[in-house]
C-alpha cells in the first residue's frame, strides 16, 4: 500500500497541490489524469522520493519496493541492454555485486566467505539465479532481440531504448510501478503486449498517459488531478468521462424528476459493469464497478473545446486518386506502389510500421514534399484543411493570436472582424487576453489549438490529420475526436491513439515498402484479421507481433 497524507507543493505563487490525502491499493491500476500542467508527472515524481513536498508525507508499506519508468533515456548509455534491465530490481543488483566483490577479493577472509554464503541466499530468495533468463524473456517479449542484449544502450536504436527502460521498470514483479507516459514511442503491437501484462498485474500500478485506449484497458480506478486536489473515481477513462457527463446532464436538467436520474445513473454503472466482465481485467473491474454508489460519481469541472469542422460544400465524386507513388529517404525505401481512390463518405486510418512513411506520404499529397515517382489529382470539389506533424515554421513571426488567425481567413470569407475570430479562437479556449498573446511564447499545447482554429477556419470538406493528439490533453483529444466522427466530410488520419483510430475510421490503408494493404474495416479489425497479418509479414520481410 502507499499512502499520501496531507501533501502540499508550490512553486512559488503556484500552488500543485494542497492538503493531498489519497491511498493506493494492491490490485488496483490508477490512472492518473489532469489538464497538461495539472502535475501529474510531479505527483509520480512525490510518490517516488524524486520530489520532496512543501508539507506532508508518502508512507509505503515496509518491505515494498517501487519501481519507476525512467524518462532519461541517456542514464543508461554506458550499461548493457541486459544489465540495464537488470538494475531495475536495485537491491538484487547490489546483492550480486556486494558477493561478486568477495569472490574477486584475493584478501577475502573467513567471515567474508560467510557474509558471501548470506548474501547468495538472499540472491537466491529474489530470483537472482534465473534473472539473466527473465530479463532476456520480457526483452524479447517487448520487441527487444537478442542480438541487441549485449550492446550498450548507447548504440541501439531510440525506439528500443524505450523498451529498455520500460523492461527495466516491470523487471522482478515491483510491488508498486509508476509509469509516466508508457506507451510513448512503442508500436501498436508493444501497447498491446503491455496492456495485457498490466492487465493481469496484481500489484499498484499509477500509470499518467493520454492513451485513452490504454487507460480503458488497464485501469481499474482513475485519480483525477484537478485544482490543487486529487480525487479517485472506480472505473476506467470512459466510465470516467461518461459518468461525469451524465452527472452533469442529470444536475442542468430541472424537470427530471429525482427519481428518474437515479434510476438513469443505476443503469448506466449496470451497463458498464456487465461490459467490464467481458475485459481484460474483468474480475477486478467488474467488482469495483458493483460496489459503486451514485454519490461517488460527480460532474467534472474540465473545461472542453468545441472542435466542429463545418464544410462550405460537399465534396463531389472525385476526391483523390493516387498512382504508384514511391518514397524513400536516405536511400530507405518508406513505401512503394502506393495506387488507391478515395470514395465519399471515407474516413481511412493510415498506418505503417515506419511512421515516418505516413508524414512523408501526408507531405507529399499536401504538396509539401515531392515523390520519387508516381502522381496523385485531388478532385476540384476538395477543400483541404491539413495539420502537420510539425508546425513550428507557423509560429515563428511573433504575431498576436488574433493577428496570427487572420493570416487564414479564406478568400470566401468577406467579415472576418474581431468577434469573427475570437469565436474561433474561444472554441479552442483562448478567451479574454489569451488573444494578445504572442504566438512565439505559445507551448506546445496552445500552438496545436491554434492550428485546429485554423483548420475550422478553412470550412474544409477533407482533413488530413499527422498525430493530432501530440501535445493536448485528454479534454482536447476527447472534443478532437467527437469533432472527427460527427464530420460529415472526408479524414486522414494517423494517431498513435487507438480510440482515436478505431472510433473515427471506417477503412485501413497500410504504406509498406512492397506496396499497400487496403482495407475496408475498422482498425480493431485490421489488427485482429489473420490474413492482414500475414500480409503484413509479407510486407515488411520479418514477423510482426500478435
Amino acid at each position: 500500500m502507499i499512502s499520501v497524507n496531507n501533501v502540499s507543493l508550490s512553486f512559488g505563487k503556484r500552488v500543485l497541490f494542497d492538503e493531498v490525502n489519497i491511498t493506493f491499493n494492491k490490485g488496483n491500476c490508477y490512472g492518473i489524469i489532469g489538464a497538461n500542467g495539472a502535475g501529474k508527472s510531479t505527483f509520480l515524481k512525490i510518490l517516488s522520493g524524486e520530489i520532496e513536498p512543501n508539507k506532508g508525507k508518502v508512507d509505503i508499506t515496509p518491505g515494498e519496493r517501487l519501481a519507476v519508468l525512467k524518462q532519461n533515456h541517456f542514464e543508461f548509455d554506458e550499461q548493457t541492454v541486459l544489465n540495464t534491465v537488470l538494475m531495475g530490481h536495485k537491491k538484487m543488483w547490489d546483492v550480486m555485486h556486494r558477493k561478486d566483490a568477495i569472490y574477486a577479493d584475493p584478501n577475502a577472509t573467513e567471515d567474508d566467505y560467510m557474509k558471501a554464503g548470506e548474501l547468495e541466499a538472499e540472491f537466491g530468495e529474489m530470483g537472482g539465479y534465473t534473472a539473466e533468463s527473465d530479463a532476456a524473456t520480457l526483452l524479447s517479449e517487448l520487441g527487444v532481440g537478442e542480438e541487441f542484449h549485449q550492446s550498450f544502450l548507447k548504440d541501439i536504436p531510440s525506439n528500443m531504448k524505450v523498451r529498455v527502460l520500460l523492461a527495466q521498470a516491470i523487471f522482478g514483479n515491483p510491488d508498486i510501478l509508476l509509469l509516466d507516459e508508457p506507451t510513448n514511442g512503442l508500436d501498436i503491437e508493444t501497447i498491446g503486449w503491455l496492456e495485457n501484462f498490466l492487465a493481469d498485474y496484481e500489484n499498484i500500478v499509477l500509470v499518467v498517459s493520454h492513451d485513452r485506449h490504454f487507460l480503458d484497458a488497464v485501469c481499474t480506478h482513475v485519480a483525477d488531478v484537478d485544482r490543487s486536489k486529487i480525487k479517485v473515481f472506480t472505473g476506467n477513462y470512459t466510465f470516467w468521462y461518461e459518468s461525469s457527463q451524465l452527472m452533469a446532464r442529470q444536475l442542468s436538467d430541472k424537470n427530471k424528476k429525482t427519481e428518474d436520474k437515479r434510476q438513469a445513473l443505476l443503469d448506466f454503472i449496470a451497463r458498464f459493469s456487465a461490459n467490464a466482465s467481458k475485459s481484460r481485467q474483468a474480475t477486478s473491474r467488474k467488482k469495483a464497478l458493483e460496489k459503486l454508489t451514485i454519490e461517488e460519481i460527480e460532474p467534472s469541472n474540465r473545461r472542453y473545446p468545441g472542435i466542429i469542422f463545418q464544410p462550405q460544400r460537399e465534396v463531389g465524386n472525385q476526391i483523390l486518386n493516387v498512382e504508384n507513388l514511391s518514397k524513400s529517404v536516405d536511400g530507405r525505401l518508406l513505401f512503394d506502389k502506393v495506387t488507391f481512390s478515395v470514395n465519399k463518405g471515407e474516413k481511412i486510418a493510415f498506418f505503417s510500421k515506419d511512421p515516418s512513411a505516413v508524414t512523408s506520404f501526408f507531405g507529399i499529397i499536401n504538396g509539401d514534399e515531392e515523390a520519387n515517382k508516381g502522381k496523385f489529382e485531388w478532385g476540384t470539389t476538395i477543400t483541404k484543411a491539413y495539420l502537420p506533424l510539425e508546425n513550428t515554421e507557423f509560429f515563428g513571426n511573433g504575431l498576436n493570436l488574433m493577428e496570427w488567425l487572420r493570416q487564414y481567413v479564406p478568400q470566401h470569407v468577406t467579415d472576418a472582424d474581431e468577434p469573427f475570430l475570437r469565436g474561433f479562437l474561444g472554441k479552442m479556449l483562448f478567451s479574454g487576453d489569451d488573444i494578445l498573446k504572442k504566438t512565439d511564447v505559445l507551448s506546445g499545447g496552445e500552438k496545436v489549438r491554434c492550428m485546429i482554429s485554423r483548420m475550422m477556419l478553412q470550412n474544409p470538406n477533407l482533413i488530413v490529420l499527422d498525430q493530432p493528439t501530440n501535445h493536448l490533453d485528454l479534454e482536447s483529444i476527447q472534443s478532437f475526436n467527437e469533432g472527427c466522427i460527427s464530420f460529415p466530410g472526408i479524414v486522414f488520419l494517423t494517431s498513435h491513439d487507438h480510440t482515436f483510430m478505431q472510433t473515427v475510421s471506417n477503412r485501413v490503408i497500410e504504406l509498406t515498402p512492397k506496396g499497400i494493404i487496403d482495407r475496408l474495416m475498422s482498425f480493431d479489425e485490421y489488427l485482429e484479421d489473420k490474413r492482414v497479418k500475414e500480409l503484413r509479414e509479407e510486407m515488411y520481410g520479418e514477423a510482426v507481433m500478435a
